[in-house]
C-alpha cells in the first residue's frame, strides 16, 4: 500500500543502521514460502509493542505487525528481505527529526518531521485498500 523509510531512534536501534524501509502490506498478502518463523514480542515507543516475525535460525526480521486499531490486518515488510528490494522503494521518509545527520534525502519523496496523515500522501488506490481494512473491523 505504501512503503515507510523510517528514521525514528526505535528503527535506528532496532535495525542497526540510520533508518528501516517497510513496506505495508495487507497481511492477508504476506505468505510465507518455506521454513518457519517465530514472533517476537518487542517494546515500541508507543508503549503498545510490536510483534517481530523473524527467521528462527538466521534471526533476520521479516516483518512486524504494530499496535493500533489495524493491528493485526497490516504487516510492515522489511523490503530489505525481498528478492527484489529496488521494486519497493521509499514512497515517504518519517520521522525525520532524528534522522542521522549525515544522511541527506533528495527530496523526490515526501519527506516529514514525524508521523503524517495518510489522507495527505497516500494515493487512492492505497487509501482504498486501507478502507477495505477497516471496514473489516465494523
Amino acid at each position: 500500500m505504501f512503503v515507510h523509510a523510517c528514521h525514528c531512534y526505535w528503527c535506528q536501534r532496532e535495525t542497526g543502521s540510520a533508518f528501516a524501509i517497510n513496506a505495508l502490506i495487507e497481511a492477508s498478502r504476506v505468505a510465507l514460502t518455506e521454513g518457519e518463523i517465530e514472533t517476537v514480542l518487542t517494546p515500541s515507543k508507543s508503549g503498545q509493542g510490536q510483534r517481530i516475525v523473524r527467521c528462527p535460525t538466521c534471526r533476520v526480521p521479516l516483518w512486524s505487525y504494530y499496535g493500533g486499531k489495524l493491528k493485526d490486518l497490516v504487516a510492515f515488510v522489511r523490503v530489505g528481505t525481498l528478492l527484489s528490494p529496488d521494486l519497493c522503494p521509499p514512497t515517504i521518509h518519517i520521522y525525520t527529526e532524528s534522522k542521522q545527520d549525515w544522511l541527506s534525502l533528495s527530496g523526490d519523496v515526501p519527506v516529514v518531521p514525524a508521523h503524517y496523515s495518510a489522507a495527505k500522501y497516500w494515493p487512492q488506490a492505497s487509501l482504498d485498500r486501507r478502507a477495505a481494512l477497516f471496514a473489516t473491523l465494523a
